[in-house]
């Protein structure tokens, strides 16, 4: 299979023996080489999983420096003698300190008010803008778009999660039923999970081929450039997640009826089979981390601060503007005309379920 210039995927096993080719070249790097396309002081079989030449790391907000937004975040458990000493932060399950509700409140609220600027800058210019949300199973994808987009119009900004392909859908070209998805002018689309299923869950279960699977990291480079070259602005975002705190989650979701819907079995597959996941993410980020279209990694380990950190990310790389919006004001109401309006008795009404959860106290 060719990679673009012509070269081609050089024909090796997955196990870490192997070498890895980098973004466009299929030349590997052996052994130890390997640590020049992680992260810094990143390595295989850590937590972190490690990401391919190009990436770029969203890092956790610094509690007493600046975030990406440019908001300072208060130190916690700090103070100077002779003043009240603020509360020590809480920590998580694994004895992690978590990020100050208040503080993560205050800038997520400023961050979706940019959000919604944005979002008229988009409409009013016709941009096309598409962001993929990809990363592990509860690795923080979802909570994250839902709160990107919640003041969000849903007729400028929607979210795509598509299901498992339909018979005549695998018939089609792969990506066809993404394209017949993209943004029309003045649009934003947040792609829950995107066409790199084949990257993953499709290769790690078996649901493609090695062909299918190798004709995508060679195609996918090139469909990228064709949306960029197009005008289409697109923001690739990888949440990475530990193999501890997605158990905790997943734990969690056991346990808890508002959200186990999110489990499935294949959820839990994803469990036993972390190390080939790991290697298919490796090979994904190699392929497909281009200057065009680079992957952004976020580490998701903390949910509010991974959700600061990406929406923050996302906004510092669009050239947004505020749109001046034309001064508006209510216009008088009208004198009546002598309508009336008909008995309530005419009309079907809902019962007044609110009502009866005051009775008791009532009495």
């Amino acid at each position: 299979m060719g990679l673009p210039g012509g070269r081609r995927v050089p024909e090796r096993g997955w196990g870490p023996a192997g070498g890895t080719p980098r973004a466009g070249t299929g030349v590997g790097l052996p052994g130890d080489a390997r640590g020049a396309a992680l992260g810094p002081g990143e390595r295989e079989g850590s937590n972190c999983p490690p990401v391919g030449v190009g990436s770029h790391y969203i890092r956790p907000v610094a509690k007493d420096s600046h975030d990406a937004a440019g908001t300072a975040h208060a130190h916690v458990g700090s103070g100077k003698k002779g003043k009240k000493k603020r509360k020590k932060a809480k920590t998580d399950a694994h004895g992690r300190p978590k990020f100050p509700t208040e503080e993560y409140e205050k800038e997520l609220y400023r961050l979706q008010a940019e959000m919604v600027k944005m979002q008229e800058w988009v409409r009013a210019e016709g941009i096309r803008l598409v962001i993929i949300f990809e990363g592990r199973d509860a690795a923080g994808k979802g909570g994250t778009i839902k709160r990107a987009v919640q003041y969000l119009n849903p007729r400028v900004a929607r979210i795509e999660a598509l299901p498992a392909p339909t018979e005549r859908e695998r018939t089609q070209w792969y990506f066809q039923r993404y394209i017949e998805r993209l943004p029309a002018a003045g649009e934003i689309v947040l792609f829950d999970r995107s066409w790199y299923n084949r990257a993953g869950v499709e290769r790690v279960m078996g649901f493609c081929t090695l062909e299918e699977y190798r004709r995508f990291l060679h195609q996918s480079p090139i469909f990228e450039r064709l949306l960029v070259e197009d005008g289409i602005l697109l923001r690739k975002y990888w949440f990475s997640v530990s193999d501890e705190e997605q158990e905790a989650r997943f734990r969690s979701r056991l346990t808890d009826p508002m959200r186990t819907w999110k489990l499935s079995p294949m959820d839990l597959e994803s469990i036993s089979r972390w190390e080939d996941y790991s290697r298919a993410k490796d090979e994904m980020m190699v392929h497909t981390d281009i200057p065009e279209a680079p992957w952004y990694v976020v580490e998701s380990d903390d949910k509010k601060v991974a959700r600061l950190n990406m929406i923050a990310h996302l906004l510092s790389s669009v050239p947004y503007y505020e749109v001046a919006r034309p001064p508006l004001a209510l216009p008088p109401r009208p004198p009546s005309t002598g309508y009336l309006r008909p008995p309530k008795d005419t009309q079907t009404y809902v019962p007044n379920h609110a009502a009866t959860l005051l009775e008791g106290k009532k009495s």
